[in-house]
């Protein structure tokens, strides 16, 4: 019964985050053309912003999930979980009001001073970032719930509300455009009220689970001291993280004009794609592994952890090579815009690899996680930071979009070459070895093998769709070939 629910939260997390992703990336060019492609330069800023809000998330949204985890495993009971949930409620409410308070304050001089808009006004701007500060808030919020509804596994009904949500952000705002206006106001204000209900619904939903007591739980801190050490251990990984996907982004909003900075946003949001990809593996695996750790069941842990390797290298490395190999093509399949495929696809490119190696990068966190042993990923990532922030900053100012990609692929590189081995040598003897050559060098080996080849044999078409349709001819084959080379997707087929 659990490995039948761990496949269906998977296959769940996949429709849920592929429709999202794709209904994001397929409503893009229809908000350029309503918009424009200096307006939607402030859909990557706002992108920017929401990430950058999780740096006062200091790690509580993981650990409810994980404590939530723990309590259907045993290890903590219902008055605590119900303790814990009201004490992180109250932080997080305060954190709220607070961020978007300091941000609405700050919207004269990021609209003036370091966005540099052409043609859109300045109390335009000025009003959309007031706005993105109430969106980014509420769904911060709505983030911790998501975490707790997580923790129950209940994310078949997680990931159908995840799509309801995601129609109503990208496609229901178009009919809005049409009656109220496509202004950059007009679209975040609708955001608003999106985020609005979408709190409201996932607020009610994680009630229902969460166990009732008979007395009423009050705000006090002591509930914290349980989980503080491993919150701030998770808080500085959410730092770090933050500082390395972040940076970039910021330091390009402040050099670029925003047309400029709409191609570098396109380019990293069909990148994004490979890391949405092992998202949900990711969601439903945290709960599983530390489930097994806390019922002291190793054996299911190490081969529950090497089989989901497997099934997102066979997913995530056929699509990062695509996108970067055939990176141009793709984006002129998409857009149909000869000047967006020009200008963004170096930057696809080199993104597109980066998070090929960072979903795999990944997995070791997850195995600390579960093990609730986070020192090796703090040093890590502290090594990570003072090594890489200089030369993010270096490249991005002194090469902009191309040397920010550049950055971001090294990086990544170097960490799996490096600290993935140490953190597997660490936690599970014997491991990292069986984990590199029967889990990843395989599938990675083959596909990027097939990529190069069909690189130096296709001859393009010239037309959109053919150009499409052949993208997606080349992506199936890959994805048969990565799955062709993973033993657990053949076990799993043979069996079917």
């Amino acid at each position: 019964m659990r490995s039948m629910s761990l496949k269906h939260n998977v296959i769940a997390n996949y429709v849920s985050q592929f429709y999202g992703t794709a209904i994001g990336v397929v409503m893009v060019p229809a908000y350029i053309r309503y918009m424009g492609i200096e307006a939607y330069g402030l859909v990557g800023f706002f992108a920017t912003l929401q990430v950058l809000f999780q740096l006062v998330d200091m790690g509580m949204t993981p650990t409810l999930a994980r404590e939530v985890a723990r309590f259907r495993g045993g290890a903590i009971d219902a008055f605590t979980l119900r303790s814990l949930m009201r004490a992180l409620e109250g932080i997080f409410l305060a954190l709220a009001v607070a961020g978007a308070c300091v941000m609405i304050a700050g919207a004269d001089y990021i609209s003036a001073s370091w966005l540099k808009a052409q043609q859109l006004p300045h109390a335009e701007v000025r009003d959309a970032i007031s706005l993105m500060a109430l969106i980014v808030a509420l769904r911060w919020m709505g983030g911790l719930y998501r975490g707790a509804i997580g923790g129950y596994e209940r994310l078949v009904w997680l990931s159908g509300f995840n799509v309801a949500a995601a129609t109503g952000r990208a496609v229901l705002v178009i009919p809005f455009f049409i009656i109220a206006g496509a202004t950059p106001t007009t679209f975040f204000g609708y955001q608003l009220a999106v985020a609005v209900i979408e709190l409201v619904i996932l607020v009610s939903q994680t009630y229902r689970m969460i166990p009732r007591m008979e007395h009423k739980v009050d705000w006090e801190w002591k509930p914290l001291r349980g989980v503080v050490k491993f919150s701030l251990g998770l808080a500085f990984t959410n730092c770090v993280w933050i500082a390395v996907t972040q940076t970039d982004k910021l330091v390009l909003s402040r050099l670029l004009t925003l047309t400029d900075y709409a191609y570098f946003t396109l380019a990293v949001l069909v990148a994004s794609g490979v890391t949405i990809i092992a998202g949900p593996i990711s969601i439903a695996l945290q709960p599983r592994l530390t489930r097994l750790e806390a019922e002291g069941d190793g054996d299911g842990l190490v081969r529950v952890y090497r089989n989901a390797t497997q099934v997102v290298g066979v997913i995530a490395i056929p699509v990062a090579v695509v996108l970067s190999f055939f990176s141009e093509q793709v984006l002129w399949a998409w857009t149909g815009n000869a000047d967006i495929a020009v200008n963004a696809a170096p930057v696809l490119t080199l993104y597109a690899l980066g998070n090929g190696v960072l979903a795999l990068c990944a997995f070791p966190y997850y195995l600390q996680v579960a093990k609730g042993d986070l020192k090796l990923h703090l040093i890590g990532n502290l090594l990570f930071v003072v090594f890489l922030i200089p030369a993010l900053v270096w490249a991005t100012w002194s090469y902009g979009m191309v040397g920010a990609g550049f950055a971001w692929l090294a990086s990544h590189l170097a960490y799996f070459a490096f600290w993935t081995p140490l953190v597997h040598r660490r936690l599970v003897k014997g491991l990292h070895r069986r984990w590199l050559l029967e889990d990843v060098g395989g599938t990675f080996l083959l596909t990027i093998s097939a990529a190069a080849a069909a690189r130096w044999l296709v001859h393009w078409p010239q037309e959109r769709i053919p150009v499409a349709l052949a993208v997606g001819a080349l992506g199936m084959g890959l994805l048969a070939i990565a799955a062709g080379a993973s033993s657990c997707v053949r076990g799993a087929i043979r069996q079917w």
